[in-house]
C-alpha cells in the first residue's frame, strides 16, 4: 500500500463505523460486512469480491490498535490536507524541514519540533525532504511478510469444543535456490534508482515529498546481476507448507480468526505476516446453536405434556440428562439444562435449551381411541377457543 493510499483511504467509512468506535463495534461491523460480501456467498461477483478486499484491508488496520493509532495520526496530519502551503506560498516559499518537525527522523536534532519524537517513530522513513528524486541517507528497512488467508470447515462438534486442524498454505518466501538474494552467485548489486534504499520519493508540493517502493527493484534495494532461474531475480519464490492450527472452542460459522506471525515470512529480518482463518461450520442433525447455548427439540406425547413426567434429553458428546416435565406443559415450551451448552473462553459452558414438541399419533388402536373419546366427553364443556373469539369481538 502506498503512503498516499494510507492517508487518503477512509477505513472508518469502509466499515461504516464512527472514528471513535470501540474495538467491539469495529469487530461487529467487520463480521456483518464480511458475511454479506464474502466470495463464497457471491460467486462470480467481481464487485462483491473487491468490496470484500476493501473490508478486509480496513479491518486489518482498524482491528489492530497499533496500526489504528498510526493511521489516525497520519490522517490527522496529512489526510485532510494538513500542512499545505497557504495563499501565496506557491513556488517554494513554504519550505520547512520535516526532519526537524519529526524530532530528528531525518538526521536533525533529536527531540526537536515539539512532537517528542513520537511521530518520527510513526512515520519512520515514509517522508523525505525535497521534491522529486530518490531518497537519500536511508537504509533499506526490513519488510513485514504478507498476510495470508485460508479457510477451514469444521464439524458442529469441533466448532463447539475446539479442534486442531491441518492447513496447507502457499505464500512467497525467501528463494532457497539463491538464499533470497535473487542472484545466482549471491552477489546482487545496489539498485541505481533508489541507491539501495528500496524507496523513491515523489514531490507533492509544499516543500515535502512522500516515498513509495522503488519500481525497479520492487522495494528490495538490490538488483540481481545474474538473475536466479527460480525466482527470476526477485529473491522470493512460492513456498508451500502444512501447519497445524488450533481453532478455539466456541467459534461460529463465518468467524475470521487471526493468528499473529503465522503468515508469509518477512524480508531482510522483518517480521512474518499474520494468518487469517475463515471458519465454516457444518450443521448438526439434532442440535442447533444460539450464542453460547445449544438448542434441541424433544418430542413428547400428549399424556406426558398433560400429566407431566420425566423425559430423557440427549446432549452433545455426553450422557443424556433427565428433565422434569410439569403437568400441563404447552407445545413449544423451552426448558434449560444448565452447563450442557458450548464451551466458553473462560472454560465454563453455556446451557442446553430444550424445546418441547407435542407429538400427535397418526394411528390409534381401539383401546386408545376409546380412551380419547371418553376424554373428549369429559372435557366437552371446555372450549379452548372461547377467549380467542371473545377478544376478537372486543377489538
Amino acid at each position: 500500500m502506498s503512503t498516499k493510499d494510507f492517508v487518503e483511504k477512509d477505513y472508518y467509512k469502509v466499515l461504516g463505523v464512527p472514528k471513535d468506535a470501540t474495538e467491539a463495534e469495529i469487530k461487529k461491523a467487520y463480521r456483518k460486512l464480511a458475511r454479506e460480501f464474502h466470495p463464497d456467498a457471491n460467486k462470480g461477483d467481481a464487485k462483491a469480491e473487491e468490496r470484500f478486499k476493501e473490508i478486509s484491508e480496513a479491518n486489518d488496520i482498524l482491528g489492530d490498535p497499533k496500526k489504528r493509532k498510526e493511521y489516525d495520526e497520519a490522517r490527522a496530519l496529512f489526510g485532510n490536507g494538513g500542512f499545505r502551503a497557504g495563499p501565496g506560498a506557491g513556488g517554494g516559499s513554504f519550505n520547512f524541514d520535516l526532519g526537524d518537525l519529526f524530532g530528528g527522523a531525518q538526521g536533525g536534532a533529536g527531540g526537536g519540533g515539539g512532537f517528542g519524537g513520537g511521530l518520527g517513530d510513526v512515520f519512520g522513513g515514509l517522508f523525505n525532504r525535497g521534491g522529486t528524486g530518490t531518497g537519500t541517507g536511508t537504509r533499506t528497512q526490513p519488510r513485514r511478510g504478507q498476510d495470508l488467508e485460508s479457510e477451514v470447515t469444521l464439524s458442529f462438534t469441533e466448532a463447539v469444543d475446539g479442534a486442531t486442524v491441518p492447513i496447507r498454505l502457499s505464500s512467497q518466501a525467501p528463494c532457497k535456490a539463491c538464499s533470497g538474494t535473487g542472484d545466482k552467485n549471491g552477489t546482487p548489486r545496489v539498485c541505481p534508482t533508489c541507491v539501495g534504499t528500496g524507496q523513491v520519493s515523489r514531490g507533492t508540493g509544499g516543500g515535502f515529498s512522500l516515498t513509495d517502493p522503488c519500481v525497479d527493484c520492487k522495494g528490495r534495494g538490490l538488483i540481481a546481476q545474474d538473475p536466479c532461474d527460480v525466482c527470476k531475480g526477485s529473491g522470493r519464490a512460492k513456498s508451500s507448507r502444512t501447519m497445524q492450527v488450533r481453532i478455539p472452542a466456541g467459534v461460529f460459522d463465518g468467524q475470521r480468526i487471526r493468528l499473529r506471525g503465522k503468515g508469509a515470512a518477512g524480508e531482510r529480518g522483518g517480521p512474518a505476516g499474520d494468518l487469517y482463518v475463515v471458519v465454516h461450520v457444518d450443521s448438526h442433525p439434532v442440535f442447533g446453536r444460539r450464542d453460547d447455548n445449544l438448542t434441541v427439540t424433544v418430542p413428547v406425547t400428549f399424556v406426558e405434556a398433560a400429566l407431566g413426567g420425566e423425559v430423557k434429553v440427549p446432549t452433545l458428546g455426553g450422557p443424556p440428562v433427565t428433565l422434569k416435565l410439569p403437568a400441563g406443559t404447552p407445545n413449544g415450551r423451552t426448558m434449560r439444562a444448565r452447563g450442557k451448552g458450548a464451551l466458553r473462553k473462560d472454560g465454563s459452558r453455556g446451557d442446553l435449551l430444550v424445546t418441547v414438541e407435542v407429538v400427535v399419533p397418526k394411528d390409534l388402536d381401539d383401546k386408545a381411541r376409546d380412551a380419547l373419546e371418553a376424554y373428549r366427553e369429559a372435557t366437552a364443556d371446555h372450549d379452548p377457543r372461547a377467549e380467542l373469539f371473545q377478544a376478537a369481538k372486543g377489538a
